[in-house]
């Protein structure tokens, strides 16, 4: 649910400022660091900027909750964001035309694979029924996953917190590991990392190239969609199977 933003608030604007503020100096400096890094993979800015906000938030005692509140306006900002992810995918339209059969046929393949791979994966470490259902859509973004598995008996905590860690390691190994594949074509990068790793890996491609960040924009949308579609197809059939 969407915090409240209480814009006659007095007390609502100077935790704002103070949150919001804090968080967007925390990832300037994560960028920052970065750089100094030379780009590498553990040194990514969402997961060094999280470490220093959580370190923070431990430290001062902050609850998760007022965090949330204070940055209210930071996540009412995220939807026209979202929307000029379009722009770039709008300049490959022609490139698009070509490519749509096995753009398909992949996008389909990514969102089952990581399904069933997750699935596989609680099952084999014994995780009851609502826990496999948390797991069902952790390569979906959040707002899509935790949508999903409420309704199904899932845990909205387990699943939001297997997101985050599914964007953050799919925004590190990515890179790595497609080099070592030799896949260095933009539109094969952008559709595996946005399919795999969300919004997060979304991002990190569109730093390092305008055509990889607009097709990771693209099946990070389209792997939502797919996913919020399986996800109860697959819940079922595990009720089926666990009873």
């Amino acid at each position: 649910m969407m915090p409240v933003i209480d814009w006659q608030n007095p007390v609502w604007w100077t935790h704002t400022a103070l949150w919001s503020g804090l968080t967007i100096v925390l990832y300037r400096l994560a960028i920052r660091l970065s750089h100094w890094c030379r780009g590498h993979p553990l040194a990514i800015p969402i997961l060094t900027a999280t470490i220093m906000l959580v370190a923070i938030l431990l430290l001062t005692h902050t609850d998760h909750t007022d965090y949330e509140q204070g940055t209210s306006v930071l996540l009412f900002l995220m939807a026209p964001a979202l929307v000029v992810l379009a722009v770039p995918m709008r300049q490959q339209m022609q490139r698009l035309r070509q490519i749509w059969w096995p753009l398909t046929i992949a996008l389909l393949a990514g969102s089952v694979t990581a399904i069933v791979s997750a699935v596989l994966i609680a099952w084999a470490l014994g995780a009851d029924e609502a826990m496999l259902v948390s797991f069902i859509p952790k390569s979906a973004t959040s707002p899509i996953a935790i949508s999903v598995v409420a309704p199904l008996g899932g845990i909205p905590a387990i699943t939001a917190l297997l997101v985050c860690a599914t964007g953050i390691a799919g925004a590190i190994l990515a890179r790595p590991l497609l080099s070592l594949l030799k896949w260095n074509d933009d539109t094969v990068r952008g559709v595996a990392v946005g399919t795999a790793a969300h919004a997060v890996g979304t991002a990190r491609e569109m730093q390092d190239s305008p055509v990889a960040g607009a097709y990771a924009a693209l099946a990070m949308s389209l792997n939502g969609l797919l996913t919020a579609v399986l996800t109860p197809l697959v819940a079922w059939l595990l009720h089926l199977l666990v009873s």
